[in-house]
């Protein structure tokens, strides 16, 4: 490069500039390096697959965009509504990249947020491969059945999962996240950040109406926000309004897996057990399977149906030893269901308590 080049190079990129350009650069070579460094040392039990990571890359993708595309609208609408065409414009081209100031800021690591975004995608990518009809090819899904059950109650709540099923599968397949999935708790934390994300970084500086207006966009997304409608709420009201007996239980969960609807098997196996979903859930969705073993027990399933649910999890799941598994039956059905409610006795336990305890446990020799 000759020295007339080299001083246009150099004027192009603003000599002023530089010394930040190479920090900035220094910072992401060592912050590459620390990621690469944390990979490597991660157990392979402990990393996600590459279908999962996928899954919920686009999972996080679709629901801050949603609530972005929100936001920006309405405040926006607001900003011309006031005759501030220049306002509303700059809030619809502001920051254009808000996912990645949300990755940069840090704030999409929280433990809470991100534990409910990767069962939600291990639900979905689970009950998607869900074989079907394990109860027989020839009966009509469960779900429609309950839905034409002649209990009123029980046939409008699983009318209810039908179409908050529906519009959650036809999100998934839009690529477009369903927000309205998330707890109000991870819901309002979202919004906020995506809000001050779509304002910008404080050093552009934000006008007092821009920031009004963007304020009163993101009140207005967590007033439409309806908990009842998720669709975990929506499988509880109907695993309530069914309270199936104890010997209709084996049944209905083994044909909520063949009719792939695992939320509802969940919900099913927290009312059995007397626990929360999430408890529920975070034992259905270890690969392992120790723990949904003995919640199968605590509630006296006996060996044929944890076989079959075994089974229809195992053809779903890639991740969980199927031969392990059937080496262990035998001893798994000999388990008492009262040592096996026992040992799962902390599940019911109020989550401030469980954290507490875990807490405790970590710092407390």
């Amino acid at each position: 490069m000759s020295p007339r080049s080299h001083q246009d190079t150099v004027s192009a990129w603003d000599r002023d500039a530089l010394a930040g350009r190479a920090a900035r650069g220094g910072d992401r070579a060592e912050a590459e390096l620390a990621g690469a460094i944390a990979d490597f040392f991660l157990a392979d039990d402990t990393r996600l697959d590459d279908r999962t990571r996928a899954a919920l890359a686009a999972v996080v993708r679709g629901i801050v965009a949603g609530v972005e595309a929100d936001i920006r609208r309405h405040a926006a609408r607001l900003l011309a509504d006031r005759d501030r065409p220049a306002l509303a414009e700059g809030v619809l081209m502001r920051s254009p990249d808000v996912l990645g100031r949300l990755m940069r800021a840090g704030v999409l690591r929280d433990a809470d947020l991100m534990n409910e975004l990767i069962a939600r995608v291990r639900l979905d990518l689970i009950e998607e491969a869900l074989p079907v009809a394990v109860s027989g090819p020839d009966m009509p899904s469960l779900l429609v059945r309950l839905a034409n059950a002649p209990d009123r109650v029980v046939a409008a709540a699983a009318m209810a999962l039908l179409a908050a099923d529906n519009r959650r599968r036809d999100a998934h397949e839009s690529g477009v996240g369903i927000d309205v999935d998330l707890p109000a708790d991870l819901h309002r934390r979202l919004v906020w950040w995506t809000a001050a994300a779509v304002r910008g970084s404080p050093e552009s500086g934000t006008d007092p109406e821009t920031d009004h207006a963007i304020a009163t966009a993101a009140q207005r997304t967590l007033t439409t926000h309806d908990d009842t409608d998720r669709v975990d709420t929506v499988a509880q009201r109907l695993a309530v309004a069914i309270m199936p007996r104890r010997s209709e239980l084996p049944d209905l969960l083994v044909e909520s897996l063949g009719d792939r609807r695992l939320r509802l098997f969940v919900a099913l196996l927290a009312q059995a057990l007397d626990v929360p979903v999430d408890q529920a859930r975070a034992i259905t969705l270890e690969p392992a399977g120790d723990r949904l073993w003995l919640a199968c027990r605590a509630i006296d399933l006996d060996r044929s149906t944890i076989a079959r649910i075994a089974l229809a999890l195992a053809d779903a799941d890639p991740t969980r030893d199927i031969e392990a598994f059937a080496d262990e039956l035998d001893a798994i059905a000999a388990v008492a269901n009262d040592d096996a409610r026992g040992a799962l006795a902390s599940l019911a336990l109020h989550p401030d308590y469980r954290g507490a305890i875990r807490a405790l446990a970590g710092r407390v020799r």
